[in-house]
Order: structure tokens, then C-alpha cells, then sequence
């Protein structure tokens, strides 16, 4: 029996701002329907790596393989012809001025022309999906609590139907009983859709309730890849030094 390729590839990425390079020599494989999360210290590109992908930032070098298409260089919109994309940003990024079923249909009505009738549907059906009431609809970011405004965000992300959902710090800013159940929410959703996850978050919680697989970020590539119960049993010193917030090892804080 032949093993499927890779959902995603991505072999020796580089990409540098001025003369700081942020990536380099960056490969990673994902499979279909995995949940893959990248960790590493502030600053190592983790957001870079995903903005790539997205097709927010162009990559100096290396290839970007999509579902077998090299999308290393279309625009952001041509990569949505080839899979639809999602996006829980950090802190959610919910408009102040829409209220919640405008926020949740958002893509839907000018991502993909959509209706309003058939947008305001889907809309209430993703707010059901993150289990918040069908009241909230008519209210704004502003009336709601952090946990709340995070499982809108969650609901806008769903929203499309995306085939890779990406997740920027999800948890950030949350209490630990409010982000073990965006943490479920999200295993859920992500588990529903049949959707590839892509991660970056610094919580370990998180990590382990979401993860199929972690990447370790250093210096621009990833230097270890595997899945929680082997981050758990690896010697390598940078993986342990992260996941126990150890102050000495090999990472520096400055």
C-alpha cells in the first residue's frame, strides 16, 4: 500500500526582511486532516511561516506544494481556488462596528458574494456550532467577554467551510477554564470539517489537546518535529528547555 503525499509541502523556505533573515532552509510536510502546531521562542517566524502559506508574504526562496499545485508565488485570492483557507487571528480581530452575525458572515458575503439571506443561515449555524446562544447575534464585540469574542472569532474561521484553518495564539489572554474549552471547541470544529489545522501558540495546554504533531522553531527551521508523546519522551535539550520553561539551556533569554 503507497502512502498519500503530503497535504502540504514546504522544502527550504527562506524569507528575510532587509538583511534579518527570519526563515531558512524551513521544510515541513502535513497530511491531510492533521493537526500540526508550531512552537518556539518570540520572534522566530512563526507567524512569517504561516503569512507565507497564506500568500501575505512573499517568500524569498524555496516552494510552497499544495495539494500537488505550486502555489509558492499566486496571489492570496488564486490560492483560494485550490483549497479555501481560514483564520483565527490572535486576540480574535472581531470589527467593532459589525455585530456578530455580520462579524461570523463576513467571508461569506464579501469573500464569496453571497447572499445575505444565505450568509445570516450558515452564520447562525457556526454560532450554534461554538455553542454560543443565537442571541448574541445582534450584539457587538464589545458586549461580550473575552472567552465569548474568541468563540465568534472561532465561528468567522469556520464560517466557509475552510479546508486548512489556521490558528494564531488562540488561547492568548484567556484563563485556563476558558481556554480548555476553545481548546475542545476547536479540536471539534477542526475534527468536523475534516479541515488541517495549523497552529502557533506558546500554551502547552493547548498544544496538548489540539496537536497531532508539533514542529520546535529555532533559527529559522524547524529542528524537531513529532507527536506529543514523543515531545514528551525526546532528549533533545531545545524541546525540553521549551516545553518546561526551563530559564538555562540552550535557548537564550535575553
Amino acid at each position: 500500500m503507497t502512502s498519500s503525499p503530503p497535504y502540504i509541502e514546504v522544502n527550504s523556505l527562506h524569507k528575510a526582511f532587509s538583511k534579518k533573515v527570519i526563515l531558512h532552509d524551513f521544510s515541513i510536510n502535513i497530511n491531510k486532516s492533521e493537526s500540526f502546531v508550531v512552537i518556539g521562542g518570540s520572534g522566530t517566524g512563526k507567524s512569517v511561516f504561516i503569512k507565507c502559506i497564506m500568500g501575505l508574504l512573499k517568500a524569498d526562496s524555496g516552494k510552497i506544494i499544495l495539494n500537488g499545485h505550486d502555489i509558492t508565488y499566486l496571489a492570496p485570492n488564486d490560492r483560494q481556488q485550490i483549497a479555501r483557507f481560514g483564520m483565527l487571528f490572535q486576540g480574535g480581530a472581531l470589527f467593532d462596528s459589525l455585530n456578530i452575525l455580520e462579524n461570523v458572515a463576513f467571508g461569506l458575503t464579501h469573500g464569496q458574494n453571497m447572499t445575505k439571506e444565505k450568509a445570516k443561515k450558515i452564520a447562525l449555524e457556526k454560532i450554534d456550532a461554538v455553542e454560543l446562544s443565537s442571541k448574541v447575534a445582534d450584539l457587538y464585540p464589545a458586549e461580550l467577554s473575552g472567552g465569548m469574542q474568541k468563540r465568534v472569532a472561532l465561528a468567522r474561521a469556520i464560517a466557509t467551510n475552510p479546508d486548512i484553518i489556521f490558528f494564531d495564539e488562540p488561547t492568548t489572554g484567556l484563563d485556563p477554564i476558558v481556554s480548555g474549552k476553545i481548546n475542545a471547541l476547536i479540536s471539534k470544529c477542526v475534527k468536523e470539517l475534516g479541515a488541517t489545522a495549523i497552529t502557533i501558540t506558546h500554551d502547552m495546554h493547548s498544544l496538548r489537546a489540539i496537536a497531532d504533531r508539533v514542529g520546535l522553531l529555532f533559527e529559522g527551521k524547524l529542528i524537531w518535529t513529532g507527536t506529543v508523546a514523543e515531545m514528551d519522551k525526546t532528549d533533545n535539550p531545545y524541546v525540553q528547555q521549551f516545553i518546561n520553561g526551563n530559564p538555562e539551556g540552550p535557548f537564550t533569554v535575553e
